[in-house]
């Protein structure tokens, strides 16, 4: 049995998909029960309680931590070390492999024209200690032997399923597709790259069933970079709409997050856009080739399956 703790957001769906696929049981836990089906489990569970967290692991043989938390620094900080603990815990009692889904948050911003998996540590935001925390917890748990681990890191993602399921589907396909301009933060003339989740799903499953995989960090296959208005410009294409994008400014990010609470949020992280943001995923092609969707087939997808796009 594989489960997947914090079943209710985007990675889960399209990792459930992925596993359901290849013939694989699947347990899905989330606060609130969800429906069964064949070879699909489902468990209500606080992942903050630590038998909750127990029951929902206990027949586990590898467990996906794939938590959505509210987009808010407090909430990271209150709840993200009590899930990390209580994952670890449980797989290690039941004899559990755990895979972490993670993000860049804690790269240090000077180096992320060139992020790979060895690029140091050293976050400047609230979000990114919380992730530079609970990844050094994992990390150190798995060197004491507690448990068998690995670290799958993802740059910002996006994919097919509504409501939005990602980045660049908040940025661009939904306001485009309503006939609004598309948003990009801060610069839209530097280089971002993005994670197809299809992609991202293909490459958890097969690191979760890989031996040689524990015990690393590991880049979910990831596209080329584009600057932000050569994302624009093809998201538009896709959809056939014109590419109109507006940029926000950090000192517009702050205005507006007077008002608007996920704004807010955001400030702090508009730095990743201010900057070239290359994310590097040939080590997981070199040892297990895993290659990105060509970046054209996969925005095409989200336009056909989400917004009826020919």
């Amino acid at each position: 049995m594989e489960t997947l703790l914090g079943a209710g957001g985007p990675v889960a769906r399209v990792l459930t998909d992925e596993l359901m696929r290849q013939g694989r049981p699947v347990r899905l836990v989330r606060r609130t029960p969800g429906r069964a089906g064949p070879g699909v489990e489902t468990r209500a569970a606080d992942l903050t309680d630590p038998e909750a967290t127990d029951r929902a692991v206990r027949g586990s043989t590898v467990c996906y931590l794939t938590v959505g938390l509210p987009y808010r620094a407090a909430v990271w900080e209150r709840d993200w070390p009590r899930i990390m603990e209580n994952a670890i815990a449980a797989c290690a009692r039941h004899g559990a492999r755990l895979v972490f889904f993670d993000n860049v948050y804690m790269y240090d911003p000077e180096r992320m024209g060139r992020m790979t998996e060895t690029t140091p540590v050293r976050p400047t935001s609230r979000k990114g200690r919380v992730r530079a925390r609970i990844a050094q917890t994992l990390t150190e748990a798995a060197e004491r032997g507690e448990v068998e681990a690995l670290i799958a890191r993802s740059a910002d993602f996006f994919g097919p399923g509504r409501p939005a399921t990602g980045v660049l589907n908040f940025l661009a396909f939904e306001p485009l597709s309503r006939g609004k301009k598309a948003i990009w933060f801060a610069s839209a003339e530097q280089p971002h790259n993005f994670t197809y989740l299809p992609d991202a799903a293909r490459a958890l499953a097969r690191l979760g069933a890989s031996d040689e995989a524990y015990g690393e960090v590991w880049h979910l296959p990831s596209g080329e970079a584009r600057t932000g208005r050569a994302w624009v410009e093809a998201v538009a294409r896709a959809l056939g709409v014109e590419p109109r994008l507006q940029l926000i400014t950090r000192p517009m990010a702050r205005l507006a997050g007077l008002f608007n609470p996920l704004v807010r949020e955001s400030v702090e992280m508009i730095y990743q856009y201010d900057r070239p943001y290359v994310f590097d995923s040939s080590k997981i092609a070199e040892r297990f080739g895993l290659e990105p969707t060509p970046t054209g087939a996969a925005l095409a997808e989200v336009a056909r399956q989400d917004y009826g796009a020919s």
